[in-house]
């Protein structure tokens, strides 16, 4: 069933577990439905994310209308969400679309106009009954080689603090040392920083750039107060590792939608890791 994500991530925070939110390559049917599937075999809360670039293909009013479809086909909860929306334009067009959650990244900007922006988003979102994810400490993008290939910028507790000050979103996304894309070596993941955040506010808040991260750090984070844990990389590529594995293995004939039930079939069991791992199993229908 189609929800918002803020009840139930305010939940999650106050009571040690995470909601997965998986990114779903722009509204990619066998991706989206094999969340879903993992979901409701698990009876987990789920998140299917959206990043404008994989919408680029098939358009952002696909995805939302696939989503719905098999949202609406589950009993468990599921939201829809923006990752990294980053203008207020994009923001409106997902809120209009039907989206149920939004996050508006002014993570680039100085603090002031970072707070301007997100503040602006969620008097909009506010119309919409829909909660806004922000974020400070703008993350680092890997390339094939995990090699950064932007700048990282670690949150400092004082300026998250500052932020913090001057607007109010549902939930909020901080820098730590994490990144987007497969980690070069061991991610130096600076959990201190969630420690003190934590000291003076009690926001959900959001790990952005888990796939290759260590699962110990993750639920250590989880214990800190991260009510919302993100994948899109381990997923995408495992998705494509399934369907390879079908076309070499499969008695598939030419037809392509034995090739998607199996790579559908293995990637739920992928999903039900992350599940596991966030510890929402079984949640769906806690609050």
């Amino acid at each position: 069933m189609l929800v918002t994500n803020k009840e139930n991530l305010e939940y999650a925070s106050r009571n040690g577990y995470a909601i997965p939110a998986i990114n779903t390559q722009g509204g990619n049917y066998d991706i989206i439905w094999a969340i879903c599937r993992a979901a409701e075999e698990l009876k987990s809360p789920i998140i299917l994310a959206h990043y404008v670039s994989t919408g680029a293909y098939s358009g952002n009013d696909w995805f939302v209308e696939v989503a719905k479809w098999c949202a609406g086909r589950v009993s468990v909860p599921v939201s829809i969400h923006l990752d990294h929306g980053d203008s207020y334009e994009i923001c409106k067009e997902a809120l209009e679309l039907g989206f149920t959650s939004i996050m508006i990244d002014g993570s680039t900007k100085p603090i002031e106009e970072n707070v301007e922006l997100t503040n602006r988003v969620i008097a909009e979102a506010r119309k919409y009954g829909v909660m806004v994810e922000a974020e400070i400490g703008e993350l680092a993008r890997l390339d094939g080689e995990g090699n950064a290939v932007e700048n990282k910028n670690v949150a400092d507790p004082e300026e998250v603090r500052r932020y913090l000050a001057l607007c109010r979103p549902d939930t909020l996304a901080i820098g730590i040392g994490n990144a987007h894309g497969y980690y070069k070596g061991k991610p130096d993941i600076k959990l201190d920083i969630l420690k003190a955040v934590r000291e003076f506010t009690d926001i959900p808040l959001v790990l952005h750039g888990c796939t290759g991260m260590s699962e110990s750090i993750i639920k250590e984070a989880i214990g800190m107060g991260v009510a919302k844990i993100n994948f899109g990389t381990e997923i995408r590529y495992k998705y494509v590792e399934h369907y390879a594995d079908g076309l070499k293995n499969l008695d598939h004939q030419g037809h392509s939608w034995k090739l998607s039930q199996y790579a559908n079939d293995k990637l739920t069991e992928d999903v039900k890791a992350i599940i596991r791992l966030a510890g929402s199993e079984g949640k769906a229908f806690d609050r």
